[in-house]
This record gives C-alpha cells, structure tokens and sequence, in this order.
C-alpha cells in the first residue's frame, strides 16, 4: 500500500495558512470585542442575533458574564455548521469562538465618545469590519457569522442582509427590556454594521456586469480582450425600431477592472451605449467571487 507523504514545502504551505486565518480570527475578533465592552455594554445598547440576545441575558443577570451566554446559544449552531458548511469551516469556527471569547473577557478599553449617535456608528464601524475580517478567513466566531454563512452558500443571500434581518428580530424582542430611544441608536449601530459588512468583505473582488451596444464592437472586443485577458461574449441581437442586426458585448469585470473599461469605451466609441449591472454571485474559476468556505 502506498502512502502519501506530505513534503516540506506543502508543511510549510499548510502552515501559512493557519496562521493567515489565526490572524484573521484574532484581528477581527479584537475588534469585535472592542464594540462590545468599549461601546455596547457601557451604553446598555442591544444588538442583534446572538450577540444581541446574550447581550440582553447579560444585562438581566449582571453577576453573569457575557460570554457565557455567547457560548451557551452556540452549541446549536456549531452543529449546523457541521452539516451544512463543511468540517474545515467547522473546525476553525470552533478556533474562531475561542480566540473572540478570549478577546471579549481580556479587552475592556473604553472609547471616549459623549454622543449616543457617535457611539452607535463607531460600534457599527467597528463590529462590521470586524465580523468582515474574521469571515475573510476560512471560520467564524460563531452567533450569527454562522447563519449568515449557510444562507449565502445555499441562497446567494448577502451576509449583511442576514445580519440585518436576524438582528432587527432581536433588537424588537428588546423593546420590552429597553427605552425608545436605545432602541433606535441601536438600529443605527445594526445598520451601519450590515453595510459596513458587505463592502470590507466584499471590497474590490465585486462583480459588475456590463452591456455594450456598439458599431465599433470589433475594435472594443479586440481591445478588451487584450487588455484584460479574460472572457467575452458577444451576444447577437436586432434593434426594435430600426431592425438592424446588433452586436452586445457581455463582461464580467472586477469592480478595480470597471474605470479602465469605461476609459476604453471613451476612447474606441464615445457613443456606445453602455448598461453597467450590479451581481450577487459569480461561479467561474478566474472570474468568480462565490465565498471560500
């Protein structure tokens, strides 16, 4: 029987990027607990999901710590991800709640804000990126990454609209635990959080799509492919009113690909007419931006 025998090489590839994810988890965890106990927990803020019910708990029974509640409503959750995502997702979630509940328990350092509503977006901003972060790697930290994970992969839906929707659902359980006003700072900090979330995730490996009707599609087709090495397609079509064979290139670009594009556009046919579309996924092997999980 023949055993396969890792080398040197792949050891040390192996272990790259363990300690690329490792620091992932630990940046954005850092991160995520500096709005917890900097921010949310001074100002008796709710949050959402997970956070927002163990927050709610923690707020209850003061005797009891936050993280304990945390890791209480996780054991469900680590079960699903066990199922529906994958092992390597699963084991290095397990690392991820880890390192976030050592973050929470040791990092305590207050922000010296005087406002509600600067409190609300500084959390916002600091809980947002931090949960982007820590999804850029291959786990979670657990609560709602986890969620949000599974909808993404089974239902192309955005992280930060999961995180917004299950949050709002806690924020609304809160109403009778909170003053009116809380509340809505607290929707503020949800909402910068959500997009907050969507473009450091997402960042410049969105897709755009774009549509070019042009008489010069030749010249622009040349250009494009040439310039960018990757696929375009030209779509055969009529002109409703003139009934003149047309000539469409399709492209999916990258957001950083889009101002060249245009300026290729400007400069072979400044009367082009050009459609520019957002996308939720992309599946390709070059060009693709489905999650990594």
């Amino acid at each position: 029987m023949e055993l396969f025998v890792m080398s040197d090489q792949t050891w040390i590839d192996s272990g790259k990027i363990v300690v690329k994810n490792v620091c992932l988890l630990t940046l954005g965890s850092c991160l995520s607990a500096l709005s917890i106990n900097g921010i949310l927990i001074p100002n008796h803020f709710p949050s959402g999901g997970i956070t927002g019910l163990s927050l709610l708990l923690h707020y209850q029974f003061t005797d009891l710590p936050f993280v304990l509640f945390y890791l209480m409503f996780n054991v469900p959750l680590f079960a699903v991800a066990w199922k529906y995502v994958g092992r390597r997702f699963f084991l290095y979630s397990i690392i991820g709640l880890t390192i976030f509940s050592l973050c929470v328990h040791f990092i305590r350092l207050p922000i010296p804000l005087h406002d509600k509503m600067l409190d609300a977006l500084m959390a916002g901003i600091l809980s947002g990126t931090g949960l982007a972060i820590i999804l850029k790697s291959y786990g979670s930290s657990g609560g709602n990454d986890i969620l949000s994970v599974i909808l993404l992969k089974r239902f192309s839906i955005r992280l930060g609209n999961t995180s917004l929707a299950v949050n709002s659902l806690v924020v609304l359980l809160s109403y009778f635990l909170s003053t009116l006003d809380i509340i809505l700072y607290t929707i503020v900090f949800l909402y910068v959080n959500a997009k907050v979330l969507n473009v450091v995730f997402m960042g410049m490996s969105q897709r755009k799509v774009v549509l070019i009707i042009s008489d010069h599609w030749e010249k622009l087709s040349e250009r494009m492919l040439k310039e960018f090495r990757r696929g375009l397609t030209i779509i055969h079509g009529e002109g409703a009113y003139s009934h003149r064979d047309e000539k469409i290139l399709y492209a999916v670009i990258t957001l950083r690909d889009l101002g060249r594009v245009k300026d290729i556009i400007r400069d072979v046919d400044p009367r082009a007419f050009v459609v520019v579309t957002e996308t939720l996924d992309v599946m390709n092997p070059r060009v693709g931006n489905q999650p990594h999980w």
